[in-house]
């Protein structure tokens, strides 16, 4: 699949037809609030929709409750194993190169702020967090899980967002439609593209196999979101040339995108006991995002800088010790999701997430056995 700069800005002008009609009738009927309420009762899929939901949502419910029907099982059973292989270090590529990549991208950051629900970067975080967590589970789209629903959600929310930002003088000549397509499909990238450079930057052994599935998840993830999968990068070689383009095309300084930065920092800092690791997370930003963006954000310099450069070696030891010992490779693993784990609970206080439409926006916008390892995954060449 070819890019060029024509292509993309024919997709900054599309949104997601179903998801944006949906919306536009709930606000229309003032029923957002009614949705809102009722569905925070609606938290796995299978479950029995409530009674005085409206219609127009119930039949959004209806026509996206089911994956695609081009979905391969048995990659995302791949891409599963691949997370709970790597799960920490995926959750801190989330946190520290996929959540700053967003806010190097000026409208992005200005829309981000925009919000009251993502005013608060814990949010934010945690229903990103928590919506990873439910897609890699063994019964991500099995009844009683938790991701179909909170995909649902997601895709309304952004909706709203879109409807709400139409209305208070965005400018959309200049800044294209609020979460177009273009938008989505680059923070698909963040999601997945980004966070295999971020691990392959970090040191960290990945198959070929693992992160080729990792990143066929996330295309499942994008069509239930309402990407269009005709124009999304299918290979991690056609991701890269997207993302390059993207990022060429938007990124750059803002006062939102440092104001967002010094609120993520902020967060983790507080997230981690004490004060003397605080300069650890500007320090694992900068490595992760590179020094121009990292400028760009106004993230500090530190005395961390430098260490955090022997993070990937480190890492290599600890690979190590999982690849020689089953034993090593399951606790390993359970120390990885205990992480997680805890990382999550801290950020969400020990509540769900439950991704509901904003009604308003802020005043200023309107396994055993030794295995040999296989073939290392290499980032594909940057195409600038």
């Amino acid at each position: 699949m070819t890019y060029s700069d024509a292509s993309l800005d024919a997709l900054r002008r599309t949104g997601d037809e179903l998801a944006d009609a949906t919306v536009a009738e709930l606000f229309a009927r003032g029923e957002v609030g009614t949705f809102n309420t009722l569905m925070r009762y609606v938290s796995t899929a299978g479950a029995p929709l409530p009674d005085g939901l409206p219609d127009v949502a119930r039949e959004y419910l209806e026509a996206t409750r089911t994956p695609p029907s081009w979905v391969d099982w048995a990659e995302m059973e791949k891409a599963r194993l691949f997370f709970i292989d790597n799960n920490v270090h995926i959750s801190t590529a989330l946190s520290f190169a996929s959540m700053p990549a967003c806010y190097v991208v000026p409208h992005v950051a200005k829309l981000l702020s925009a919000s009251h629900g993502l005013k608060y970067p814990s949010k934010r975080m945690a229903e990103t967090g928590q919506f990873t967590v439910h897609l890699m589970q063994p019964d991500a789209f099995e009844a009683g899980s938790r991701f179909i629903p909170a995909a649902q959600k997601v895709r309304l929310l952004h909706a709203s967002i879109r409807h709400l930002t139409r209305e208070n003088h965005w400018d959309t000549a200049t800044l294209g439609t609020p979460i177009c397509q273009e938008d989505m499909i680059g923070g698909q990238m963040f999601f997945s593209l980004l966070v295999l450079d971020s691990l392959h930057r970090l040191g960290i052994h990945m198959s070929t196999e693992g992160a080729e599935a990792y990143y066929y998840a996330w295309r499942v993830v994008g069509a239930m979101l309402g990407v269009d999968q005709d124009v999304v990068p299918r290979t991690l070689d056609e991701a890269r040339r997207f993302l390059d383009l993207y990022m060429v095309r938007h990124m750059g300084p803002s006062e939102e995108g440092a104001h967002l930065t010094k609120q993520l920092i902020d967060l983790y800092e507080e997230v981690v006991p004490g004060t003397f690791f605080d300069p650890i997370v500007s320090a694992l930003i900068r490595h992760l995002i590179g020094d121009t963006c990292a400028d760009w954000l106004q993230v500090p310099r530190t005395s961390w800088d430098t260490v955090v450069k022997a993070v990937p070696h480190l890492l290599g030891v600890l690979e190590t010790i999982e690849d020689r010992s089953p034993l090593g490779a399951w606790a390993l693993d359970r120390l990885g999701h205990l992480t997680t784990v805890l990382e999550l609970s801290s950020l969400t206080r020990g509540r769900v997430m439950h991704y509901a439409i904003p009604e308003t926006l802020k005043k200023d916008y309107g396994i055993t056995g030794v295995v040999p390892r296989p073939h290392r995954w290499t980032p594909p060449t940057s195409t600038v």
